[in-house]
């Protein structure tokens, strides 16, 4: 499911940002990650959503991502260890699977991350998740 098909579109404000690679929505507490099938998103898309993310927050703020893979797309997942070396804004990430392939992706992806993965079976699950964090309340 969509952020814009969820319950949560319409109770969480949000700014929605179009990339070619993928659509980010950016909510007080929480990035949503909805990236197109078949992409490979490396370093320079980062980069990309990096300065989107920068101009949006500012330079003080800490968020909650979730990557929520509604399609298939690769990434390397020891981009995560580059990201850390240079930006400490996330407090937590949540990865949700609509299949096991993502499933086995993410309990990769959580080897290399600094700080804590969930794995999550629907979107509102990630969401509820994120926003019940003590770095949150």
């Amino acid at each position: 499911m969509t952020f814009e098909n969820s319950k949560h579109f319409n109770l969480l404000p949000s700014s929605k940002i179009e990339f070619s690679f993928g659509t980010f929505f950016f909510l007080e507490k929480i990035i949503i990650s909805e990236l197109n099938e078949g992409i490979h998103f490396d370093w320079g898309k980062i980069e990309q959503v990096i300065s989107a993310i920068g101009e949006h927050y500012g330079d003080q703020f800490e968020v909650g991502f979730i990557s929520n893979r509604i399609n298939s797309y690769s990434i390397e997942p020891q981009l995560w260890i580059d990201f850390y070396k240079e930006y400490n804004f996330i407090a937590a990430s949540a990865v949700v699977a609509y299949n096991k392939f993502n499933y086995k992706n993410a309990t990769l992806e959580k080897h290399f991350s600094k700080t804590s993965i969930k794995r999550c079976q629907t979107l509102n699950e990630a969401i509820e998740w994120i926003l019940s964090l003590k770095e949150f309340n």
